[in-house]
């Protein structure tokens, strides 16, 4: 029998065939309450994703990585998403780091799921999703989602999460 070597692997990357990186830098976003005198170049964070099945059926994979930092306060988060296609749900797994998934409905109410490393969280469709990393060290989460799924990051501008997550100098995390 032929044993065909493993083509994706989880170390404390997504690496191998078909990984694309994306990295999103300070000067890359608008969605942080107040970015004065922070570096533009400041790196937020990284995302690992094989998405190169497209066709009905498949699936995506892929590792988000957010660091440690914090913007004037406000904790390190990504731009959040809702999916084009509302029936297409999405399943987060913390492999490393805490934070917490931040969800939202079609109404404007939100709500936060904690993330440790073991939690998985499955997000139907019909919510909005970002991810904020409250800890002091890597948030990674990886990420499976239906290649039929979209994003919608023009309906997060338009309806933005109502709460924001800020670090006290105590470590404290505050809603604002």
């Amino acid at each position: 029998m032929k044993v065909i070597p493993a083509a994706l692997k989880h170390t404390d990357l997504l690496i191998g065939e078909g990984v694309v990186k994306s990295e999103k830098r300070l000067k890359d976003t608008s969605f942080f309450a107040d970015s004065a005198g922070v570096d533009p170049d400041l790196v937020l964070y990284e995302v690992y994703a094989r998405t190169d099945q497209a066709k009905e059926g498949e699936l995506n994979w892929g590792l988000s990585l957010l660091h440690p930092v914090t913007v004037n306060g406000e904790c390190c988060m990504t731009r959040g998403h809702w999916h084009e296609n509302t029936d297409a749900a999405e399943y987060y797994w913390c492999v490393g780091g805490t934070g917490l998934l931040l969800l939202m409905d079609e109404q404007g109410h939100a709500w936060a799921e904690e993330m440790v490393p073991g939690s998985l969280h499955h997000i139907p469709g019909v919510l909005a999703h970002r991810l904020i990393n409250t800890g002091d060290e890597d948030l990674k989460v990886a990420c499976c989602w239906p290649t039929t799924a979209g994003h919608d990051y023009a309906r997060v501008e338009a309806m933005p999460f109502p709460q924001r997550a800020y670090k006290t100098e105590e470590g404290e995390i505050e809603w604002k």
